[in-house]
């Protein structure tokens, strides 16, 4: 009976010594992540990490407004042109930009060899992903699931709304300066009007953005336009307002004549996924079926 003491004893002991390391272990990881110096190089990645209760060292020049625990923090330049000098300067150990930015400026922070991870996204899944992947790297798993769980409960939602035929819708994109693009149904609007039962009238075929062409687009009869409005809206929105103004071609479209036509403003809608997933999913939605 002594020896049996002794034996459970050994094992209390064990599993006592066991946990405490596994509660050290934590500790420290979650120190040595709290520890990170990390840069944020788009509005979409800042709304992410304010999510994830993670502190940055850096964030983007942008009309966009960023989450208020940021806006003591450096400005390191547009999403679109960031200063690599001033993010070098920051010794960040990490910097987050969008993957569909990598060609663009890949070459300049590997000049300063500044450490660059490209996140994807370009759809709702890619968006989870990244909160799951970033959740376990910086052990904020409960605070990543939170908010997947709330993108799910908006796609169940919009499920239950799509009816009889889908919807056929045209999303653009505006281009301050430099007109817009139509987008397909590889970016990010594109999956949103995927998700939310409607057909975008225009396919991938491996590109997420495509120029646009009269005699393409005369083809087409939109029930729903979608105009991204992205940077700089007000020189964007004045662009598409005299584009549908002065182009005839919109004006055979059913999306023009029935008066759906729709302009997507930040910060519910963005052209990279984002925080607002949810928000936007049920507002595309409502103008693919607004009777339901």
């Amino acid at each position: 009976m002594k020896k049996k003491s002794i034996i459970i004893s050994l094992l209390v002991a064990l599993v006592v010594v066991i946990g405490v390391a596994v509660g050290v272990k934590a500790f420290v990881d979650h120190q040595a992540a709290k520890n990170q110096r990390i840069v944020a190089t788009s509005a979409a990645i800042t709304e992410i990490f304010d999510k994830l209760d993670i502190d940055l060292v850096g964030v983007p020049t942008t009309q966009a407004k960023l989450p208020s625990r940021y806006k003591d923090v450096t400005k390191i330049g547009s999403p679109m042109d960031p200063s690599v000098e001033k993010i070098a300067s920051l010794n960040p150990t990490v910097v987050y930009a969008v993957s569909t930015l990598k060609d663009q400026y890949n070459d300049a922070f590997k000049q300063q060899a500044v450490k660059v991870t490209y996140l994807k996204l370009d759809t709702v899944a890619q968006l989870k992903g990244t909160l799951t992947s970033l959740g376990k790297e910086y052990h904020r798993t409960s605070q990543a699931q939170a908010q997947i769980e709330k993108i799910n409960s908006a796609i169940t939602a919009v499920k239950k709304r799509i009816h009889g035929q889908k919807p056929k819708v045209l999303v653009l994109m505006g281009m301050p300066g430099a007109g817009y693009m139509i987008a397909t149904d590889k970016s990010y609007v594109g999956d949103l009007v995927r998700l939310a039962g409607g057909q975008n009238v225009y396919a991938a075929n491996g590109q997420t953005y495509i120029s646009p062409n009269n005699e393409s687009l005369a083809t087409k009869k939109p029930d729903v336009i979608l105009r991204l409005e992205h940077a700089l809206p007000s020189v964007t929105k004045p662009q598409f307002e005299k584009e549908f103004s002065t182009n005839p071609v919109w004006k055979t479209m059913p999306a023009v004549k029935n008066k759906r036509v729709y302009d997507l403003q930040q910060p519910t809608f963005n052209a990279s996924a984002n925080m607002n997933a949810a928000k936007a999913l049920k507002q595309v939605s409502q103008w693919l079926y607004p009777s339901k």
